[in-house]
């Protein structure tokens, strides 16, 4: 089942430290107003990917965490710090908050104070009929109607102003014939350049050629004569030692080495004037691949990738023409495709909203409205949309005489409450556990009642979890936790979570009935738990007061 098993939290709110071991079935939370019943929502909603901020950290921490485990064994965590910082973490690992919260939706539900608002949209309205409709069925028509929407967004496209047309044809002509004329070269501006500074000073190169060959080999007293007449010096000794014929060797290789130089520095002074036509043909190119870089991109490579563009948005505006007849021809069967997968869709939701309507309308009215009304009111739209051929919206009359209108508009706070828990259990749930909070907002009596057998009876398929005031609920609940602030000794305040059983639950249901815990409330309270499915039993129940000792939270 991935049942809820165990939850933890530390330092959230004036919850110092609770862990806190979950039963399964309905589960009810109970307490005084003000004792902190919604904190355990919040902590849940933590984990579900809900907002959370430093102002949620108890007075004093440097952070809060929160951490769920589950039957499977699937452990989920989350910690807020006081930076506004936080880590969210499965099964140990590092994990997004969106991540944590997808893993922790597919196991919870939680219908918060202002869940109810959702159905105001009538977006939820179509999503809860939708909920009850073939998903093969849903998906062909969402193919279909993609289909006819890029059809029909490419026909108007190529229906766009003729003179617009030509007007984008022409300069994506001119762009591309632009780049294609140059016919850049990623990589080719850096040698380009180095080659046009060498031109640029050939004079300067020539003049101090000159003068380097003037020193090697050409004044009065200059480097090759110099080493040719120690190489002579060195003739008449080198015969008879070896070393100093090696030396010789050596200078004779500088010899050679000079005159190879002088050669090369001989026609470097000769050649003082650059070609005019090179350095022309090298400036323009630099010139041109400047150009480019300005108009179509930082970098040559992207210059050569927007014309690549340029070529694929040519190609489809060249094929304009030649496609409009087809695509005319295509999209009246896109659109008789919609519109006949549409109607499939219309008739079985047509089906659908008949049989759940019926159906909400059985629970809506035991759960204190025995006069209610509710229908599902499919209104064709003129065009297909993405979600069908009509618009969805539940409509809604709670009183006698008064004719349906819609939901968002007729039904009070509590009246929305009791129909999000009739969809609740008519549709069920998609996650194991489900938990509301306050969902018993404004009602009492016959309804509270009402409102009880309807969640007992979805607890016998899922884990319910309810903070409630009433009862009524909490007497039909397998398991009661009572939620209690309380000042510690060192004077911090702090709620604290505890089990009930016995005595203990007697007298809070007591106290919920009367506000004290009286013979009557008592007897009562007895009445409600005797009462409820046979379950949990009450024979035992002792006599006298059992001592209170907190089972699932410590300060």
């Amino acid at each position: 089942m991935n049942r809820l098993t165990r939850l933890e939290v530390d330092s959230l709110a004036i919850i110092d430290h609770l862990a806190l071991e979950l039963g399964g079935g309905l589960c009810a939370f109970t307490g005084e107003t003000g004792a902190g019943k919604s904190i355990v929502i919040d902590a849940l909603g933590l984990l579900l990917g809900g907002r959370a901020s430093s102002e949620m950290i108890r007075s004093g921490r440097e952070s809060l965490l929160v951490s769920a485990f589950w039957d499977d064994e699937l452990v989920a965590g989350r910690r807020v710090t006081a930076s506004g910082r936080g880590t969210a973490r499965l099964e140990g690992e590092v994990v997004t908050v969106r991540e944590l919260g997808a893993r922790v939706g597919e196991r919870l539900t939680l219908h918060g104070q202002h869940a109810a608002v959702a159905l105001l949209s009538t977006r939820t309205h179509r999503e809860f009929l939708d909920s009850g409709i073939s998903k093969i069925l849903l998906e062909r028509y969402s193919a279909a109607y993609t289909q006819f929407t890029v059809a029909r967004d490419r026909l108007e496209r190529l229906k766009m102003n003729e003179r617009e047309r030509a007007r984008e044809l022409d300069l994506l002509e001119y762009q591309f014939r632009e780049i294609a004329d140059l016919k850049p070269v990623v990589g080719e501006e850096e040698p380009l350049e180095a080659e046009l500074e060498r031109l640029s000073n050939l004079e300067e190169i020539a003049a101090q050629a000159a003068q380097s060959l003037e020193l090697l080999q050409e004044a009065d007293y200059n480097a090759l004569s110099l080493l040719q007449e120690a190489v002579k010096t060195l003739s008449s000794v080198a015969k008879v030692d070896p070393s100093v014929a090696a030396l010789r060797e050596n200078l004779k290789e500088l010899v050679g080495g000079i005159k190879a130089v002088s050669h090369e520095l001989s026609a470097l002074s000769e050649d003082s004037a650059p070609d005019p036509e090179e350095l022309e043909r090298i400036s323009t190119r630099l010139t041109g691949l400047t150009k480019l870089k300005n108009k179509y991109g930082a970098t040559l490579g992207d210059v050569l990738k927007y014309g690549t563009e340029l070529e694929t948005r040519l190609l489809e505006l060249r094929g304009d023409d030649a496609d409009l007849g087809d695509l005319e021809a295509n999209l009246a069967q896109y659109r008789a495709k919609v519109l006949k997968v549409g109607s499939e869709l219309s008739s079985e939701r047509a089906n659908v909203a008949l049989e759940l309507g019926e159906k909400l309308v059985e629970v809506v009215r035991k759960l204190g409205m025995p006069h209610a009304r509710l229908e599902f009111a499919l209104t064709p739209t003129s065009e297909p949309s993405s979600s069908g051929l009509e618009s969805v919206e539940i409509l809604f009359s709670a009183n006698p005489g008064e004719g349906l209108g819609p939901l968002s508009s007729v039904a009070s706070g509590g009246e929305l409450s009791r129909v999000m828990l009739a969809l609740s259990t008519v549709l069920g749930s998609s996650t194991p556990t489900v938990i509301f909070d306050e969902v018993d907002a404004g009602i009492g009596g016959a309804a509270a009642g009402a409102v009880a057998g309807q969640l007992e009876s979805l607890a016998a398929q899922h884990q319910v979890l309810v903070v409630t005031h009433l009862a009524q609920i909490a007497a039909r609940a397998d398991h009661h936790y009572l939620v209690e602030k309380r000042v510690r000794d060192d004077g911090r305040t702090e709620t604290t979570v505890r089990a009930l059983s016995g005595t203990e639950r007697l007298e809070e249901l007591a106290r919920m009935l009367s506000g004290a815990v009286s013979k009557v409330a008592l007897e009562h309270a007895r009445e409600l738990l005797e009462g409820r499915s046979p379950r949990v039993g009450v024979a035992e129940l002792p006599k006298a007061k059992s001592e209170k000792k907190p089972v699932s939270a410590r300060g």
